[in-house]
């Protein structure tokens, strides 16, 4: 997609409260400059309402913006979200609506109601010990919940992938996906989400990155993909071509994540093959999407 000319790595977070420490985001330009991060109006720590202002709002023209989380829930393992609920929704516009809606008076884009649902809670592992009954389908491949095609995808470069359904341990990306699903639902309309939405010929666009296959890209073992010293951060960026982080501020995971991340976008989004993935069909693409850079 030779239109771009502004990349933005941002690493989500779907922890409680009104801001997060893990949030960051950074962004970078054909210019060749290196990435720079960007910081909330008046506050050191992102809150998801800011980072969907910003998405809204202050974005340039040409961006392309990729988000570490989940854009939906494995479907194609069962035909459904939620096998064997009648209400279960038909792709994932729907799906981000149904979250949204039954976490409406969640505060801060939480889904905490979405995940104690009666209706919904038999589908997750949550904390305490409660595995739903449904968390794993009879005779599913993966003892560690259902898997998107896309997570599949991920494994065979490398990566550690966990289910979408799984809100347990420091790998789990359940909480984040879901909150992002709540922002995701808010853009309806307003800036397309890619591959659920048609690609126009200018605007920003969204997508879903996992911050591993950029840290893989950049040279590093999927194993020892995190970063939080400037050498090995300034070493990734080297790999992707870019000149190194000067001016580091808060320099944690998060913060070296989203700035790897934009590096490679900037490499990534002229890899025609990478936005037309094999496994990628029209229905997959509907219902679970599809994690940029993922093949």
């Amino acid at each position: 997609m030779a239109r771009f000319r502004h990349f933005i790595g941002i690493d989500w977070s779907g922890a409680a409260g009104p801001r997060q420490k893990g949030i960051a985001v950074a962004l970078c330009s054909l210019d060749g400059a290196a990435p720079r991060l960007l910081e909330p109006p008046g506050h050191r720590h992102w809150s998801r309402m800011e980072v969907l202002d910003l998405l809204l709002h202050g974005l340039p023209s040409d961006a392309l913006v990729g988000m570490d989380l989940g854009t939906a829930l494995p479907f194609a393992d069962a035909g459904a979200f939620f096998p064997g609920l009648p209400s279960s929704p038909a792709d994932a516009r729907a799906l981000w609506a149904l979250i949204d809606a039954v976490c409406a008076d969640d505060p801060h884009l939480g889904a905490a109601s979405f995940v104690d649902h009666p209706d919904f809670a038999p589908y997750f592992r949550r904390h305490g010990g409660r595995e739903g009954a449904l968390f794993h389908l009879p005779g599913a491949a993966h003892r560690q919940g259902r898997m998107r095609l896309t997570e599949i995808a991920q494994a065979r470069a490398g990566c550690r992938p966990t289910s979408n359904f799984n809100l347990v341990g420091a790998a789990q990306v359940g909480k984040s996906s879901l909150t992002g699903m709540r922002l995701l639902h808010r853009l309806a309309g307003r800036i397309p989400v890619w591959p659920f939405d048609p690609l126009a010929g200018s605007g920003p666009v969204v997508l879903e990155i996992y911050t591993a296959l950029a840290a893989i890209a950049a040279g590093r073992r999927a194993g020892a993909a995190k970063m939080t010293s400037a050498d090995a951060l300034n070493a990734a960026l080297a790999a992707l071509g870019s000149p190194p982080v000067t001016a580091m501020g808060q320099l944690d995971d998060h913060a070296c994540d989203a700035l790897v991340t934009a590096a490679w976008l900037r490499r990534a989004a002229f890899c025609d093959e990478l936005w037309c993935p094999q496994e990628m069909t029209r229905e997959i693409a509907l219902t679970e999407g599809w994690t940029f850079g993922a093949r």
